[in-house]
C-alpha cells in the first residue's frame, strides 16, 4: 500500500476547456467542411444532370452510360429511342430510359 497514492477526480472546468461549444466545435467545422467540398458540388451536377435531360429533344446526338451512341429519333416523359445504325435502308433503334443519357454530343459527331 505504500507505493499507490490517492486518486482525485478532477472537477468539470478542468475537464472541458472552453466549455460545451469548445468541444462541439471541431464537429462542426468538420460538418462545414464536408458540406462544402462534397455535398454542395454534387447537388450542382445533380441539377445540371437534370436540367440536361429535361432538354433532350428529337435529333440531338446522345451518348448513354453504356456507351451506346445515337441520334434521337422519339422521346417520351421516360423513355428515348435511339437510332444507332443505318445500313442498306434498314434502321436499328433502341429505346433507353431518359436516365441512361451520360451527354448530349456536338452535332455531327456521329458519322
Amino acid at each position: 500500500m505504500l507505493f499507490i497514492s490517492d486518486a482525485y477526480a478532477q472537477d468539470a472546468a478542468g475537464a472541458m476547456p472552453g466549455g460545451a461549444l469548445g468541444s462541439l466545435l471541431p464537429f462542426v467545422l468538420m460538418f462545414v467542411l464536408l458540406y462544402f467540398m462534397m455535398i454542395r458540388p454534387q447537388m450542382k451536377r445533380q441539377k445540371e444532370m437534370k436540367a440536361m435531360l429535361a432538354a433532350l429533344k428529337k435529333g440531338d446526338e446522345v451518348a448513354t452510360i453504356g456507351g451506346v451512341v445515337g441520334k434521337i429519333t422519339k422521346t417520351d416523359d421516360n423513355f428515348i429511342t435511339l437510332e444507332v445504325s443505318r445500313s442498306n435502308g434498314n434502321v436499328v433503334e433502341m429505346v433507353f430510359q431518359r436516365g441512361a443519357v451520360q451527354s448530349i454530343l456536338p452535332t455531327g459527331s456521329i458519322k
